[in-house]
């Protein structure tokens, strides 16, 4: 079975856009393990806009399931990250001002800074994953930084799975075939949603977790989060 975990950044925009703490963070990361889901992904960016970095330390001892923190390793994440020690942490290149992710790292570019970083946090018992593209080339540079996962990014997946062309899903299979056979774990996320994730579930072997944020948000406006958590968990399983 495929891990569903929730990023919870969304919650944390909207408490930010009035102030005060409402919705509360925390609260919505306990309600979200009580109503099935196994695990909690933050993204906390360097101004801060939606997770700051204080919801990291509030959260480490509420979240039971897994804890994944993404971001791009500038120090002040690094340090981050060492100080909460979650259970996984998933290096994204986010430009500061970047609005969402839009891009994998260049695993051959950035094999030697990524090799550096990956050992710090792997030798505090961190386990470690990196965003990348559909690309083999990148899936074998990912393997030689010593990298645990790799985070299949699915933007492009889902644009065309929308337009109703499945083949989309072809680059992606061949590099989950590529990483199980470099013994890599397998995560994906970007865009994923109740639309398309079974297909892509059903298509990408050893598939371990998918960290779903905005979709799942904007679709519990809807139908409710303990619904829509247990929607998701049914197509994964």
């Amino acid at each position: 079975m495929t891990k569903l975990s929730v990023n919870i950044n969304k919650i944390a925009t909207l408490r930010n856009s009035r102030g005060g703490d409402v919705p509360n963070v925390v609260q919505f990361a306990k309600d979200v393990q009580r109503f099935g889901g196994e695990g909690v992904t933050i993204h906390p960016r360097p101004d801060e806009r939606h997770i700051r970095y204080q919801d990291a330390f509030d959260l480490k001892p509420e979240v039971y399931t897994e804890y994944n923190i993404e971001g791009n390793p500038i120090p002040k994440f690094i340090d981050l990250v060492l100080k909460v020690k979650p259970t996984q942490v998933t290096l994204v290149p986010d430009a500061e001002d970047a609005i969402t992710s839009n891009a994998g790292w260049d695993t051959i570019k950035h094999k030697d800074f990524l090799i550096d970083v990956i050992k710090e946090f792997k030798q505090n018992n961190i386990r470690t994953s990196i965003f990348v593209d559909p690309i083999k080339s990148q899936i074998e540079g990912a393997k030689e930084t010593g990298t645990d996962r790799i985070e299949l990014y699915t933007e492009a997946f889902a644009h065309d799975y929308a337009l109703g062309n499945k083949d989309g899903i072809k680059p992606y299979a061949e590099c989950a075939d590529l990483a199980n056979k470099l013994g890599l774990g397998i995560n994906a996320g970007h865009d994923l949603s109740l639309d398309n994730i079974q297909f892509f579930k059903e298509n990408i072997p050893g598939l371990l977790e998918v960290s779903i944020g905005h979709a799942l948000i904007a679709e519990s406006l809807y139908l409710g989060v303990e619904n829509v958590i247990q929607m998701y968990l049914r197509k994964l399983s």
